[in-house]
């Protein structure tokens, strides 16, 4: 959430930032959240007025000896207590018009980040590695792991609908081991692994920025103010909500598994063939709680981090930094690892890896003091994919593929494998 102080001190910067971002029809929520800001604290200073006055004739009375001339007062008084109850009940209404306003604003562009119109201006920064030249033509995943007996999509449709499958056999496996051998490589990298719940409360979901925008895209239990996570990153925001974390303890960094729950309404039309998107996916994500003067420093960081992944893996990808059109709306800059399925003939985004500064600590009341006895601030939080299943599964069986139409498991999987060293 943006400060209320930067929107009313600086509108035109809120403004500008949203036309980068394309969402020029927020300019008017900005107005409104202007118009209802002017209101709460010209409610607030007559409210505080009467109720100065209050206190000040309430003395007078208590001090009075003339009985009529004490019960007209308070009669008098009345009037002000029934004025300030009213403008009490005003004030609620408007600062919670003002909350969802402001909440409905996205978080303002870092200003290295490229100001573009649409996805096709985010910037390509390198190219780690080469595609691996066959002598043959590389299947899909989706022909190799049915083939193979490892991926079945009628069996995942008969259970839960479309864009569901089942992982079986030496697939599961691989899996699981591509889980595993990340968050070790993660607490390698200093993250302390979480274990967390994969529903979690409403106002847990809002302070990570997800509500109120993504409702549509969120599944939620009908009874019940429960969530099914998106992403570990919300309850890895949550974790340290409404709490003051000593300032020494930071950077706190955290590592997670959770199944991810999206009802994928976003990517209507996109191509969506075999298991590159899903409602359910699995992820592994890397969190960070910093100090503002450290969260440039925990990105790139944690951009390494992600790098590392797909190094370990032998895969070939690019980083690409997301230009103001294609960023998350609570991101102020964010990179985007991509890599190569020459099955599918295409780039996979596997990690995003974004600074989201102060906006979802706002939210989510989540500070730190540096000293004791110091002032509370805000800490910065940042959040990336270590890395994302399935498109990361889809990449191993791709890249690896042989002539016989067996798959070769990387070596930094093997000790999770049982002894399966390859696949068919």
């Amino acid at each position: 959430m943006l400060d209320i102080n930067l929107i009313r001190t600086q509108p035109e910067l809120v403004k500008q930032a949203v036309r980068d971002r394309q969402n020029p029809e927020l300019i008017d929520v900005i107005d409104q959240a202007l118009a209802l800001d002017g209101k709460r604290r010209e409610a607030l200073r007559e409210v505080e007025t009467l109720k100065a006055q209050r206190n000040t004739v309430s003395k007078e009375i208590g001090r009075m000896k003339d009985a009529a001339e004490r019960e007209a007062k308070i009669v008098e008084q009345r009037t002000v207590n029934e004025r300030i109850a009213a403008l009490d009940a005003e004030l609620r209404q408007v600062e919670a018009e003002l909350e969802a306003a402001v909440s409905a604003l996205p978080n303002l562009p870092d200003p290295r980040t490229p100001v573009g119109a649409t996805e096709d201006e985010n910037v390509v920064l390198r190219t780690i590695g080469e595609p691996r030249a066959f002598d043959f033509t590389p299947q899909p995943h989706w022909d190799l792991g049915p083939r193979l007996g490892i991926l079945d999509f009628e069996r995942g449709t008969k259970l839960a609908g479309s864009r569901f499958y089942v992982l079986t056999g030496a697939g599961a496996r691989l899996q699981r081991a591509l889980i595993a051998w990340m968050l070790d490589l993660h607490i390698r990298q200093g993250y302390t692994e979480a274990y967390l719940p994969f529903m979690v409360k409403g106002d847990i979901v809002y302070a990570a920025g997800q509500l109120p925008k993504f409702r549509d895209n969120l599944y939620r239990d009908a009874e019940e103010d429960y969530w099914m996570v998106p992403t570990a990153e919300i309850p890895l925001t949550g974790l340290h909500k409404d709490e003051i974390l000593d300032g020494a303890s930071l950077p706190r960094n955290y590592t997670a598994y959770t199944p991810c729950f999206r009802r994928e309404k976003i990517a209507a039309g996109r191509d969506v063939r075999g298991i590159k998107r899903g409602h359910q996916f699995d992820k592994v994500e890397m969190y960070v709680y910093c100090k503002p003067e450290d969260s440039d420093a925990a990105l790139e960081a944690m951009r390494e981090h992600a790098e590392a992944t797909l190094a370990g893996l032998g895969l070939t990808y690019r980083v690409k930094q997301l230009c103001t059109a294609d960023i998350g709306f609570g991101a102020r800059m964010t990179y985007d690892l991509e890599v190569w399925a020459p099955g599918c003939n295409e780039w996979l985004e596997v990690s995003s890896v974004s600074n989201v500064g102060d906006f979802q600590a706002r939210r989510g009341n989540i500070r730190f003091r540096r000293e004791a006895g110091a002032k509370p601030e805000l800490v910065h939080t940042l959040n990336g994919s270590g890395l994302g299943l399935p498109r990361t599964l889809i990449a191993v069986l791709e890249n690896n593929q042989q002539a016989d139409g067996s798959i070769v498991v990387p070596d930094v999987l093997l000790p999770w494998m049982g002894g399966i060293t390859r696949l068919g």
